[in-house]
């Protein structure tokens, strides 16, 4: 990295790539290639060294007296009167010079303990307790929700194996098998709530702020959801809890667009209103995804039907079906009521109930899509467990639309591109294609069974 920059005569460093970086600036994100974004990144990587090296990034010196509790960073140079101390980190700086040299730390350890003591008189307001400080190095250490996202991948896998193995064979042992993995699971969600919770006490606000804290709360319920719906042995309902988590907190940690870093709110989201209507609204996405995967699992247990497996077959479709609508129902009643309370708050915020904003939209639009999945049933000519669960697994695209889509290729008061789409992922094509080629297969092995 350091053959990348050059040491100007007056003491600044500039990057030897500029001119490739500020072409690579210059595209839209859909425009640029890897190679662009390559070097767009080791670029900000760079400025923010460069800025961390001139101690632009220390903001240690509250103003004595701002109404705003406003800090400053303060260099060796900074000697401005208003600031608190102002050769308090000069005399640390040179302190730990003179230290490296002596092995004598007493005189660093006094000065630094002098910025702390300032720090805390004059910051009072926004300095972090001492336990908000050792709770969050606790947990950045923990690394909790990774841990768990693998943790819920073998759990999910050995059960829905379980469930499987179990339409072939009556066995106890498989039995006590399930209640000790649904007893690990719900383990692992009273881990994740405390870890919600953590998250919650370190930053002062709901866990549901933003995109990475929003999907680790929907998986959470998606997990919930599963357990308690969990009905008569069938182990297929935890099993999609497990699964929708772990696809969830995939996209958490493995996505560009997913920040893990804690931040403070933005102005428009300091309201009591970001507890209860997107709380509300992100739960009804867990219920949403459970009876999206245990639609995928009827249209897979369709494929496997079998004469030898069909009573246990039949039995498992039949209370999957019910547990989907169970979920369904619940998920609409807590998105619509969600929606609503959005509308209050938006007249708060905004002056207006509605103003037909893309993310308005799009809920209006799930909102009626899971009204007509949940009313299909009631069709003389549409009665159909097959089509009542193809149409719970197809509906979940309007809710990755109203929550990802609208966010990125829609511009709106909830949206963050701009205008400027990101390319479309390539999974989004192969899911496309799987879902299409489960749902052509299960529908022939249904009308084959069914004859």
């Amino acid at each position: 990295m350091v053959n990348l920059i050059k040491i100007n005569p007056d003491g600044t460093a500039e990057f030897l790539l500029k001119d490739e970086y500020l072409k690579a600036f210059a595209k839209k994100p859909a425009e640029q290639n890897s190679f662009d974004k390559d070097i767009i990144d080791l670029n900000d990587k760079l400025q923010a060294m460069e800025q961390l090296i001139y101690g632009q990034y220390l903001r240690v010196s509250p103003v004595i007296g701002d109404a705003n509790n406003t800090w400053i960073a303060m260099t060796m140079n900074d000697l401005d009167s208003v600031l608190v101390k102002p050769s308090a980190i000069s005399r640390y700086v040179k302190a730990v010079n003179e230290a490296q040299v002596s092995d004598n730390w007493s005189q660093a350890d006094e000065a630094l303990k002098n910025v702390s003591d300032a720090q805390q008189k004059y910051g009072k307001d926004v300095v972090p307790s001492q336990g908000k400080i050792e709770w969050e190095i606790s947990y950045n250490s923990w690394n909790i929700f990774l841990n768990l996202m693998i943790t819920y991948a073998l759990l999910g896998v050995v059960i829905l194996s379980l469930a499987f193995m179990k339409l072939f064979k009556n066995s106890k042992s498989l039995d006590t098998l399930v209640k000790v993995v649904l007893v690990l699971i719900g383990i692992a969600a009273i881990l994740q709530g405390v870890g919600l919770g953590v998250r919650w006490y370190i930053s002062g606000h709901e866990p549901w702020s933003n995109g990475y804290e929003a999907v680790l709360f929907i998986s959470w319920i998606g997990v919930l959801s599963g357990l308690l719906m969990y009905r008569n042995s069938n182990a297929f309902i935890p099993a999609a809890g497990c699964l929708i988590a772990v696809i969830l907190m995939g996209f958490a940690h493995g996505g560009s667009q997913m920040n893990p870093q804690i931040t403070p709110l933005v102005p428009v989201l300091k309201s009591y209103w970001l507890m209860i209507h997107v709380a509300i609204i992100t739960s009804s996405y867990g219920f949403f995804g459970l009876s999206a995967l245990m639609g995928t699992v009827v249209l897979i247990l369709y494929i496997i039907d079998n004469n030898k497996i069909s009573a246990k077959v039949k039995a498992s479709i039949t209370e999957l079906t019910i547990v989907n609508e169970m979920s369904l129902t619940v998920g609409l009643f807590l998105l619509t009521v969600g929606t609503f309370l959005g509308g209050i708050w938006a007249n708060e915020s905004w002056g207006r109930y509605w103003s037909w904003d893309p993310k308005e939209t799009w809920a209006f639009i799930s909102v009626i899509v899971y009204a007509f999945v949940l009313h299909v049933r009631l069709i003389p000519g549409l009665r159909s467990k097959y089509l009542f669960n193809l149409l719970s697994l197809l509906a979940f695209s309007s809710i990755i639309m109203t929550y990802f889509g609208v966010n990125y290729y829609l511009t709106g008061l909830h949206s963050y591109a701009q205008g400027d789409p990101v390319p479309i992922p390539s999974w989004v094509y192969i899911t496309l294609a799987v879902v299409f080629a489960l749902a052509l297969v299960s529908y022939k092995r249904y009308k084959a069974r069914s004859k």
